[in-house]
């Protein structure tokens, strides 16, 4: 069930071009991409975040329609990146935890464009059998989420994993009259849907908002960027760790400017009010978080700052 550029470019509209991670090496040196894998102590969890990859994509005035392109260049030139694309980082997580391994969302697997796949790469850097995870939790069902619970030739990439899935989002994506009625963007993204949870796909649970889906694992309401989009709270001892999701996308332009829209954002309205509710709640908690799309290992605290939020990374130490 590959996806090429074309389908990434329909699906969200997502993704353009690769990052180069996957050029050929030089002669004498280990060709393809080294994993990467950053694993930290939360509480009595331990967190493993995932380099899934990074893509790229020239940067324009449609990819954040309420902002003025020239407000974007310099907030990209206040963090030092490109003033003429985006780099789109993507990390999962694992969780282990009271007896489960839990991976949150998927990446792409071996079904994406080149620069990505890093997920089983790092998964077999640290030491994990991909049969050993007993648990994939969904955010919501963008490609880039979803796409690796399946391998190219159709195979279960966790094969003794139970999927759990946002009830709201299931019943927007798994809608049978979706197809017919989405707009021309969204539809590889219904059909890839189908495909994945289709004849052979894994075994789906779905789970309610404001529920703890695993122990110390709660689902937490975040619509607007999907219709299910959900974020979630992890309580490990004294360790607490919000994964925000694609409650932002690079934390240089949506965290310091909640109030600006993605492209990707499917309410834009609905996905603003997420954002401020759940920076403000994690400042004001100084509870650690995770992004989706932050820069790796994307983990930190959030702060209050001017008009909108910084994010602070987490300290690099000696993983454990």
């Amino acid at each position: 069930m590959p996806i090429d550029r074309r389908t990434m470019l329909g699906a969200a509209p997502l993704l353009l071009a690769g990052s180069g991670a996957g050029a050929a090496a030089p002669a004498g040196e280990a060709a393809g991409p080294m994993p990467g894998v950053y694993r930290y102590r939360l509480g009595d969890a331990t967190v493993t975040a995932l380099h899934e990859g990074t893509l790229g994509r020239p940067l324009d005035a449609a990819f954040i329609p309420n902002a003025p392109i020239e407000a974007v260049r310099e907030a990209l030139a206040r963090a030092f990146l490109p003033q003429d694309r985006l780099d789109i980082t993507f990390t999962t997580l694992l969780i282990e935890a009271r007896g489960h391994r839990i991976l949150v969302d998927t990446g792409f697997a071996d079904n994406g464009p080149p620069g990505t796949g890093g997920t089983l790469r790092g998964l077999a850097a640290a030491g994990i059998d991909r049969s050993a995870i007993d648990t994939v939790v969904l955010s919501h069902f963008h490609l880039d989420h979803v796409l690796g619970l399946r391998l190219k030739d159709g195979s279960l990439a966790y094969p003794n994993a139970e999927v759990l899935v946002p009830a709201a989002e299931w019943a927007f994506w798994m809608d049978e009259g979706l197809a017919a009625r989405a707009p021309e963007r969204l539809r590889p993204n219904v059909q890839a849907v189908a495909r994945i949870f289709g004849p052979g796909g894994p075994k789906a649970t779905q789970y309610a908002w404001d529920t703890e889906i695993r122990p110390g694992l709660t689902a937490l309401a975040a619509p607007g960027h999907t219709p299910g989009h959900t974020v979630f709270l992890l309580e490990a001892g004294a360790g607490r760790l919000m994964l925000m999701s694609d409650v932002t996308n690079h934390p240089a332009l949506f965290v310091r400017n909640p109030d600006w829209s993605a492209v990707f954002d499917m309410d834009a309205d609905a996905a603003r009010a997420t954002r401020r509710r759940l920076l403000d709640r994690a400042a004001a908690d100084r509870v650690q978080v995770a992004f989706y799309h932050a820069p790796f290992p994307a983990t930190g605290h959030v702060a209050r700052g001017g008009e909108g939020y910084e994010l602070v990374p987490v300290q690099w130490g000696a993983p454990t």
